[in-house]
């Protein structure tokens, strides 16, 4: 598959990540922290145990929104890495594993 590339440039990356010290601090991350769980995998987790993830990553264009933005247990943030989720998936696949999918998300 071929990646996805977009020229991020260093001030791009810095304004998005400042915005997402921001968003941690919001109500309705909290809110969602509180739910404990984990957008990847499913499994319950204590809000402490939980990162914030992009799903488009922030190194690839994406924006610190609150679209762009789930809460993820430590183990599947550092596993998807960099990966859109197209790529995600399709590393899944290989992996033998099947995404998660939320109605409730």
């Amino acid at each position: 598959m071929e990646h996805f590339i977009i020229e991020v440039n260093e001030t791009d990356v810095k304004r998005e990540r400042e915005k997402s010290r921001e968003l941690r601090k919001s109500r309705w991350w909290q809110n969602r922290l509180a739910i404990g769980r984990c957008h990847y995998c499913g499994e319950n987790f204590s809000p402490e145990e939980l990162t914030m993830d992009h799903l488009v990553p922030v190194s690839r264009g994406g924006k610190a929104s609150r679209n762009n933005v789930v809460p993820a247990c430590k183990e599947c943030n550092s596993r998807k890495k960099y990966l859109l989720p197209i790529e995600w998936e399709g590393y899944l696949a290989r992996q033998g594993s099947q995404p998660m999918e939320y109605a409730s998300e």
